[in-house]
Parts: C-alpha cells; sequence; structure tokens
C-alpha cells in the first residue's frame, strides 16, 4: 500500500478518511444540491427548507448563494459552524477508514453517471490565468467571489463537496474498472435525490489491490510521453492531470485558506494538515453520462435596446441584429436573446475570441462597468432563463454548448476559458452535498 500512496501522492492524490451521516439519518433530506445553483430561484430553496425542516441535512451547514446579498452573512457562517460541530459530536456525522467512494449518479437526463469521491493536494493546484499546475482551472476565477468562501471555511470544522475534477482519460483505465466490479465492493448509501436529482449509489474503494490500481493508470496519465502524444504537443509541456469542472471557486477557496493557514505552520506540520487537501469527485471526462451544457446570461435592470447597440459599437464591426438576423459562417458569433416582448439575434463578424462566450463576456463586463444597476446571473437552462425574463427590464442572451472533448487541449494551450463558460449538465444534475472530511 505505501508504494501506492507514494504515486498517488506524487500526483497530488489524497487518500481521505470519509465521513457520512450514520444510518438512522435520511439521506434524502440530507443531501441537498450544490449552493451556487438556483440563485435567482428563492422559490427553489425556500421548498428545500420546507423539505428539510426538523432533519439532519447539509443544508443547514453550507450556505446557497441566493441568500449572499441578504446582509446577515456573519450569522449565518456562525451557525453553519455550530451546527458542524453539532453534528460531529452528536456523531450525526461518522468517519470512515481512509479510502475512497465510487460514485454512482443517475438524473432525468442521464442513466448513469460515474465518479470517485478523492481528496486532491491545493499544494499541487494554481487557479491562476496562465497556470502550469498538475490541478487547474478550466474557466477564470473571479477573485471577488473568494472572500466569504474562504471566510466560511476558515472555521469549519468539516468540508462539503460540490466540487467536480475531470480527467482525460479516453480508455477508461481509472474509474471505469471499478464501476465494472461495484457488486463486489461494499455499498455505502443508495437513495433518491430530492427535487428531481435522480439517485445516487456510493461503494467503498479500499481494498489494496484497487487503491493500487487507481494509483497505475493515474500515473500512466501522467506519463510525459503519453500526455505529449495524446494532445500532439510538444514534450516539455508541463502536465495537466486534473482539470476542475464544478466548483472552482469553492476549490480556490480551499486554496486561499491553506495558504493563509500555512503561514502560521511549521514545514512539518504543513505536511499533515487536514486544510492542505480539498475532496472532490473525480469524473472522467469520456463517460457517457457526462454532458456539457451551456450556461446562459440573463441581465435584469437593463435596457436591451440600448445594451444591444452598445454590444455591436464594442466591437464595431456588426453583420445584423434584431428578429431578422441571418449571419452565419466561421468567422461570426451570433447571439439569441429574448426579452418581455420578444426575441432577435445580434451577430458579430470576425470576433477575436475563439469561443461564443469570449466574445459576449468582455462585452458584459466592460458595459456592466459602466452600468452598476445591471445585475446578471449565470442560468442553466432555456426554461429558466424564459421565466426570468417574462419580467420588463430583464433580458436573456442564450449560449451555445462546446464539445468536451476538446476541453483539455484548449485549457492546454490556452489557458483557463471565459468564466462560466460551460456546465456539466443542468441544475438538478449538479453534485449533491452528501460526503464530509475534517480540515481542522
Amino acid at each position: 500500500m505505501n508504494n501506492s500512496i507514494n504515486t498517488l501522492s506524487g500526483l497530488g492524490v489524497h487518500i481521505p478518511k470519509i465521513m457520512l451521516p450514520d444510518l438512522h439519518t435520511d439521506l434524502g433530506k440530507w443531501a441537498v444540491v450544490a449552493c451556487d445553483q438556483y440563485t435567482s430561484q428563492r422559490e427553489y430553496w425556500r421548498e428545500v427548507e420546507m423539505i428539510t425542516k426538523g432533519s439532519p441535512s447539509t443544508l443547514n451547514i453550507i450556505y446557497p448563494e441566493v441568500y449572499l446579498e441578504d446582509g446577515d452573512s456573519d450569522a449565518r457562517i456562525s451557525e453553519i459552524n455550530k451546527t458542524m460541530k453539532a453534528y460531529i459530536e452528536d456523531k450525526v456525522l461518522l468517519e470512515l477508514d481512509n479510502g475512497f467512494i465510487l460514485v454512482d449518479r443517475k438524473t432525468s437526463h442521464t442513466e448513469s453517471r460515474k465518479g470517485l469521491i478523492i481528496a486532491l493536494d491545493l499544494e499541487c493546484y494554481d487557479y491562476n490565468k496562465g497556470s502550469n499546475a498538475l490541478i487547474r482551472a478550466t474557466e477564470g476565477t473571479v477573485l471577488d467571489r473568494l472572500p466569504p468562501r474562504i471566510k466560511i471555511r476558515q472555521n469549519a470544522p468539516i468540508e462539503l463537496p460540490h466540487i467536480m475534477v475531470l480527467i482525460d482519460d479516453p480508455h477508461k483505465t481509472v474509474i471505469e474498472p471499478l464501476a465494472e466490479k461495484a457488486a463486489q465492493l461494499e455499498k455505502l448509501y443508495d437513495f433518491e435525490l430530492m427535487m428531481n436529482g435522480g439517485s445516487i449509489k456510493g461503494y467503498r474503494v479500499s481494498e489494496e489491490s484497487d487503491i493500487s490500481a487507481i494509483a497505475d493508470a493515474l500515473a500512466k496519465l501522467a506519463q510525459k510521453e503519453v500526455f505529449s502524444d495524446k494532445y500532439a504537443i510538444d514534450s516539455t509541456r508541463d502536465i495537466l492531470l486534473f482539470a476542475v469542472g464544478d466548483g472552482n471557486h469553492s476549490l480556490a477557496s480551499a486554496k486561499g485558506h491553506w495558504e493563509n493557514l500555512k503561514m502560521c505552520l511549521s514545514p512539518e506540520e504543513q505536511q499533515t494538515n487536514p486544510a492542505r487537501y480539498a475532496l472532490v469527485e473525480l469524473v472522467n471526462v469520456h463517460d457517457e453520462g457526462l454532458a456539457f451544457e451551456p450556461i446562459h446570461r440573463v441581465l435584469f435592470n437593463v435596457d436591451p435596446a440600448d445594451i444591444i447597440k452598445e454590444f455591436t459599437a464594442f466591437y464595431g464591426k456588426t453583420g445584423c441584429s434584431g428578429h431578422n438576423c441571418c449571419c452565419s459562417g466561421a468567422n461570426v458569433h451570433s447571439f439569441k436573446y429574448v426579452t418581455a416582448t420578444g426575441e432577435g439575434t445580434v451577430a458579430i463578424e470576425n470576433p477575436v475570441s475563439n469561443l461564443e462566450v469570449g466574445t459576449l463576456q468582455a462585452f458584459l463586463d466592460s458595459y456592466m462597468k459602466e452600468h452598476p444597476e445591471v445585475k446578471i446571473d449565470y442560468i442553466h437552462g432555456e426554461e429558466v432563463v424564459t421565466k426570468l425574463v417574462s419580467q420588463a427590464g430583464n433580458m436573456g442572451i442564450y449560449l451555445p454548448s462546446m464539445n468536451k472533448t476538446d476541453l483539455f487541449k484548449t485549457v492546454i494551450l490556452d489557458g483557463a476559458l471565459p468564466r462560466k463558460t460551460f456546465s456539466m449538465g443542468e441544475a438538478d444534475e449538479k453534485r449533491f452535498y452528501l460526503e464530509c472530511r475534517k480540515i481542522r
């Protein structure tokens, strides 16, 4: 086992002691969706509150982002930390021996999406633009979003992951062999998720042979020749083994907390401190159950006519705009928009960005600096966009999806993509909080 531990450690992987609720906990009420979902839909979270009322639930130990601007963050964070401690002291949460968990998630959109719960070494992760770290962000990180998240983590005794990290494993050597033998593994949970979340199964992965197989398969993906041949790139490029797909700001906050904490630790203490690691779900980008969906934009307090005019003026070159716009082609980025009074399309010829989201986001960032009254939300699913733009002063802009198999090479060659470029599935397919780990 020591050889496997050393191999994994060299790849930025730590074998964690995962915590799960005791057998008396109703897991259907315990598990809730990622805090950064349904951020413009308070009714979703109110319904979750009704479902979980009076029961142990991860809702009580997370901070749904729909409430971030309510002005009560200190009180909320204090209550979160208090409840975390109570769940540990009252043995609502119990710690397993060191190991991974194989996850099999079913949603309304896919029969199966496989994952592996592991811990990653934050010393091997860098979210900054131009990073050459073993673990990298796939999208730009908004630094202003980190302080409140770091504040939550700095006094928290446990962490809960909604982070999903991708590996590019076309031959399916890491996670899939475990899935094939799932019937031989100890089943830890199997239940229905709330709010149209589907269902989830989890299996303990702790046998030495399984850990060794994972270590060997990851090590092969990290071999220089395998890496350079896969992407047809120079062998001098630094290896990207893990790409953060969902929860980048949560992982970046864990990194920020660790950087703050380690300044107070000796080199020896840094090696063993649990806050050095972060619990994540590892997913193969080639998993058939993993879909990349576009993330649309909804603007609030906006004059649609003004924003269309400014959009075209920003680039100084437009093919057309309005209801009859029909520009298309390799050198055109076109965007469908919708408001309470109708819909149309705006097109930009010869864009400087490779992706439509880059063209749009560069303009939106500039426009919102000049118009602070305008607010934005990033929305999964066209139906939600349609609902939100039914109110006057709101405007939705649809974005196309990207090919998931291009992700790693794009990040390797071009760096992190513009923020909110893609979503791994729809909102109800996002990771639900379930497993925990002590970080103090």
